[in-house]
């Protein structure tokens, strides 16, 4: 298995639990983070290295990246495992796994790569590397199906984890956060490079909006150590530590059960803000180069997953050259005073909870279990 992100440590996780309660006994190993290892995964070579987000970035780490690849490839040829499963992480995992395939070793996706908001080339490549397809979303299945790939749709873990009614009261608590005020949190990013090019940007959003709305409380989930000091740095040096303002370490989850609504940095984060009923605002900034290469390849008009499950921009989105502070401050105000608005926003995130709420973890290990089966 290779996992190189946090979000998809996580789902790593869940369907090692999900296939060794099956009681078949089995190892694994290749590429994983700390969720992963808590149920005896070994991983080859530190998950970090392969966590680099936007092409420009990639590049930037191309030979080191292809390097572990490369002796990846060689480990596992040599081994020659049962299963090799490549869980998100398509840039990496689809050569890897289309390399494997074509030596006879059976392989698998875990989430499928973002073929409705790139090239839908990329099914064909796709269809190449794999035996079979685990998709999270229902609208991906049938792009697959029509290509003649094997797919199952599991739905998203994070539906299973996350209540249909957070508990907003108990995280307010549970965080100590002050009690009458409006709450919102703010979700820069998870990697280093999110909060470089972000970390300011919502640091003096911030800034503006407590200025227009004093009676408020923000409250900042950070992923790691890294990322936190990233954080602290653009509050000082944008005289910004005297917000009133919680940085966590972890725990955005409860941030987001507390929150009254959020600023969310477009990834995983906006689909788990929707699952919390928590109205938001989406923001991107990366790279020119990589932004550049990524609206021409795009031919959706939105990239927040809330969106393209809506089918509309039913979240506003201000990305790259739209994303200023002013113009944040200015969308998460409008939202705050458009009960109508969050109201619609809610509603519709109730829909997508009971639409992708399928019990993900075992349906992929059903489907993993087949795979094996179908190989003897």
């Amino acid at each position: 298995m290779v996992a190189g992100e946090a979000s998809g440590d996580q789902l790593g996780a869940h369907l090692i639990e999900a296939l060794k309660a099956r009681g078949r006994p089995a190892h694994f190993a290749g590429i994983g983070g700390p969720r992963m290892a808590n149920h005896g995964f070994r991983s080859h070579f530190p998950m970090e290295k392969l966590s680099v987000r936007g092409l420009s970035e990639a590049l930037l780490h191309y030979r080191e990246i292809a390097g572990i690849r490369r002796q990846l490839a060689q480990l596992l040829l040599a081994e020659r495992p049962d299963l090799f499963i490549g869980i998100d992480s398509s840039e990496f995992n689809l050569g890897l796994e289309r390399q494997l395939k074509e030596a006879g070793i059976p392989t698998m996706h875990y989430v499928s790569p973002s073929v409705w908001a790139w090239r839908r080339s990329r099914v064909r490549r796709v269809a190449r590397a794999v035996n079979h397809i685990l998709v999270l979303f229902p609208f991906e299945a049938p792009l697959y199906e029509k290509a003649g790939v094997p797919v199952t749709y599991v739905g998203h873990p994070l539906a299973d984890m996350i209540p249909e009614k957070p508990p907003r009261d108990e995280a307010r608590a549970q965080l100590r956060l002050p009690s009458g005020k409006l709450i919102v949190a703010l979700l820069p990013g998870s990697r280093r490079s999110e909060l470089q090019y972000m970390a300011t940007t919502f640091v003096l959003a911030a800034h503006r909006f407590h200025q227009e709305v004093p009676d408020v409380h923000f409250v900042v989930p950070v992923v790691t150590r890294e990322t936190r000091d990233i954080f602290e740095r653009a509050l000082y040096e944008q005289q910004g530590t005297d917000l009133p303002l919680t940085l966590l370490f972890g725990h955005s989850h409860e941030a987001l059960a507390a929150a009254d609504m959020a600023l969310v940095a477009s990834g995983t984060a906006t689909l788990e803000t929707a699952l919390f009923k928590t109205p938001m605002v989406i923001t991107y900034k990366q790279s020119p180069l990589s932004w550049h290469l990524m609206r021409s390849l795009a031919y959706l008009p939105y990239v927040g997953l809330p969106n393209v499950l809506a089918g509309e921009r039913l979240v506003p989105e201000l990305l790259q050259d739209e994303a200023t502070p002013a113009a944040l401050c200015a969308a998460l105000i409008n939202l705050l005073r458009d009960g109508d608005a969050q109201r619609r926003q809610r509603e519709r995130f109730a829909e997508f909870h009971h639409l992708l709420r399928r019990n993900a973890a075992e349906r992929a290990a059903e489907a993993v279990f087949k795979v094996l089966e179908q190989r003897g």
